[in-house]
């Protein structure tokens, strides 16, 4: 009945003393999987399979340690939602507790698709190689369809390979979902019939759980290449729900609204390297969107290298994705950012387009240009 395969989970214990640690990693080891009185436990099974195992506990520094602890892959019920129930469930009401990494087996890695098109089924998807990818989002709210549809040609026109709802874009009166996607999706069309690109556009599809998934399949049938969610709000699941549907077969990119409370808390909550990076993968997404280091949110440089590891680092079959550094992103930064990321990024700036000049199409081609060159050039 248990296989005896087991995956670990790598937490961060804010603890006084080892002592103090080795109770806190114990208590996640019940916590986590029985909930039960230690002394009530069952021998046998329950007690040598069920409960969690610290199979490693260390001083990291000055009142921190690292506990790695395992689970047997059974109590997942091969269910995502069950997986992340397990990593950090009631746990993560506690203080002073940190998911940092997951380690899961193949055999419970092969349970999951990920992301279907990943870094190189997108750069296909786009017909773009050997430079990062460029990213926008429609803003600001309040536009109507027209206006945001004028403002996606320009932006397509200019070179930009990924268009999208900001994220605060729904179903709102002054932009209704059917109509704002209809305009946009023909605007970039046009845009591409006369430039030869491919670049997308991609509805934002946050909803109530009852209209996600419909909203994701009209974007599809409006002719939308792509869509955008934000998973705490929906659920993470939903997200590996369109992911995995074979007929839906959009790429599904990641909007962090609803996530800071998970990461910003340094000694509670979940690694920006976990949570953007392998859980975000498990869930399916071919991209994750971030706040970026220096712009108007608080993550650090290291955080966001953070995520962009997480983005690649070996997880069976499953996918690289693209890391998409955002948040008060501006041109002029775009050389010291290509220095951190390289060019496996999509770099996704808003407001900083408009900021250049009066030319958002122009604004665009700069853009495009400032980042092939520095390709070109190796500077990065």
């Amino acid at each position: 009945m248990i296989s005896g395969e087991r995956f670990s989970v790598i937490y961060r214990l804010i603890s006084a003393d080892e002592q103090e640690a080795r109770q806190k990693a114990w208590a996640i080891c019940l916590e986590q999987t029985v909930e039960f009185p230690e002394e009530l436990v069952p021998a046998g099974m329950i007690r040598d399979d069920i409960v969690g195992r610290i199979e490693a506990l260390a001083p990291i520094s000055a009142g921190v340690y690292q506990a790695v602890i395992s689970y047997a892959v059974e109590t997942t019920a091969n269910e995502f939602t069950q997986l992340l129930n397990v990593v950090f469930g009631n746990i993560s009401i506690k203080p002073g507790i940190r998911v940092e990494r997951l380690a899961l087996p193949q055999s419970l890695l092969s349970q999951y698709c990920g992301p279907r098109f990943g870094r190189e089924g997108l750069r296909e998807l786009l017909g773009v190689s050997g430079r990062p990818l460029l990213f926008t989002a429609l803003k600001p709210m309040g536009l109507s369809p027209a206006q945001l549809a004028d403002m996606a040609y320009k932006c397509a026109m200019g070179g930009i390979d990924i268009i999208k709802d900001d994220h605060g874009l729904t179903n709102q009166v002054f932009a209704p979902f059917r109509e704002r996607v209809t305009a946009c999706v023909a605007a970039v069309e046009k845009a591409n019939a006369r430039t030869g690109r491919q670049t997308i556009y991609v509805p934002n599809i946050t909803a109530p759980a009852n209209e996600v998934v419909a909203r994701a399949k009209l974007a599809k049938t409006l002719g939308a290449k792509g869509v955008m969610l934000s998973p705490a709000i929906t659920g993470l699941a939903v997200m590996k729900f369109l992911a995995d549907d074979a007929e839906f077969g959009l790429p599904v990119i990641s909007h962090p609204a609803f996530q800071g409370s998970y990461v910003t808390a340094h000694d509670n909550g979940i690694s920006h390297f976990a949570l953007f990076g392998q859980i975000t993968r498990l869930a399916g997404a071919d991209i994750v969107i971030y706040p970026n280091f220096g712009g108007r949110f608080s993550f650090s440089r290291e955080e966001c290298q953070d995520i962009a590891r997480g983005t690649c680092v070996n997880m069976g079959q499953i996918k690289p994705i693209f890391p998409s550094p955002g948040g008060g992103m501006s041109l002029d930064r775009i050389g010291e950012l290509m220095a951190v990321y390289g060019n496996e990024v999509i770099f996704l700036v808003g407001g900083g387009l408009f900021k250049h000049g009066p030319d958002l199409e122009e604004n665009c081609r700069y853009f495009l240009d400032m980042v092939s060159n520095f390709s070109n050039t190796g500077d990065n």
